[in-house]
């Protein structure tokens, strides 16, 4: 909730609310975790379901017949030819299909150079975000948003600084964990463009429910033209957002980097093109000047013991210039 400072922004924070340190990526050394894609999970779900239903009705008649069947029939049951072959046979045969089906799924998405490396680092309460180039370089960073090629093979290196998080992409793929020390490493692939919802599915702390991300598929041309224009330093401020550039320069620039300015900090996320994603505070609130402001002010409240203080000391006209200083950075 916003206090009295802020009492000639309100109208507007409340319409709009309606509507650490750099891990290494250890590219080389980390193996690939092949997980499957949503597709893939859909087929091998409904391969067990089906093969689990089928298997269970018969084992269910032959259990009525052993019981209830002619004498003939259940002497037959006991014949230890059937016994073998029923019970340890078709069970490995079937069992030993079924592995080698999982690993079909998963050995040519291993097997593919991939199109795209991104490093994802689990933070509190929030996901680091640096797309690498071919030598595990980082080309920039930005914070819960993931923009990635359609029908592109995309390789995720997730690691964790703080406790042990679970990087979860349901319509993309299973989940898989970031470990403090431990690099693991999973391919994704999006056959559509769109906008998927990502969230940490290990228990990590107080705000671990308001810890999503988005994965934006679009197409190849579309996510060229995005990654140089991330690559940009961020606009000169200038008229009315030079005000907003310079207090945010006095109070944030020792936690956050704007690329292109003084602010050099790692501990926050980077927010050189801040004003161009869908979220704030890792999926808290859509992104929009309203809240902007309201995120600035009210951060503790929105999401209690999150690393960045709440600027209540700032006045109604300062708040905003600082929010529309953040909401140019695109």
């Amino acid at each position: 909730m916003l206090r009295i400072p802020y009492a000639p922004l309100l109208p507007v924070v409340l319409l709009h609310l309606a509507g650490g340190r750099r891990a290494q990526a250890e590219v080389s050394s980390a193996p690939v975790t092949p997980t499957p894609s949503s597709g893939q999970m859909t087929d091998l779900n409904f391969l067990l379901f089906t093969g689990g239903a089928v298997i269970f009705v018969a084992v269910a008649c032959v259990v009525v017949l052993a019981i209830w069947g002619p004498p003939r029939f259940r002497a037959g049951l006991a014949r230890p030819v059937l016994i073998v072959g029923a019970g340890i046979v078709f069970p490995l045969a079937v069992l030993t299909g079924l592995l080698l089906y999982s690993f079909n799924l998963t050995s040519s998405e291993a097997s593919e150079q991939p199109a795209v490396r991104i490093h994802v680092v689990g933070e509190l309460w929030w996901w680091r975000v640096s797309y690498l180039d071919a030598e595990g370089g980082v080309l920039f960073d930005t914070a819960n948003e993931i923009h990635i090629p359609t029908g592109k093979s995309v390789e995720i290196v997730l690691t964790s600084d703080n406790v042990i998080h679970s990087f979860w992409v349901p319509e993309l793929t299973g989940k898989l964990d970031m470990i403090p020390g431990h690099t693991n490493r999973l391919r994704i692939r999006a056959q559509a463009p769109g906008v998927y919802r990502g969230q940490c599915a290990e228990y990590c702390g107080a705000q671990h429910t308001k810890m999503a991300f988005m994965v934006q598929a679009v197409a190849p041309e579309a996510f060229d033209d995005w990654v140089r224009q991330q690559r940009r330093p961020a606009a000169v401020a200038d008229g009315q957002l030079r005000t907003g550039a310079q207090l945010f320069q006095q109070a944030c620039s020792r936690c956050h980097t704007v690329r292109g300015t003084e602010a050099r900090g790692t501990s926050g996320p980077d927010l050189t093109h801040v004003g161009g994603r869908l979220t704030l505070g890792a999926g808290v609130l859509r992104n929009n000047l309203g809240a902007m402001a309201g995120w600035i002010a009210g951060n503790q409240d929105l999401k209690p013991g999150n690393p960045m203080p709440a600027f209540r000391d700032w006045s109604g006209v300062e708040l905003l210039a600082v929010a529309r200083y953040m909401d140019s950075l695109k």
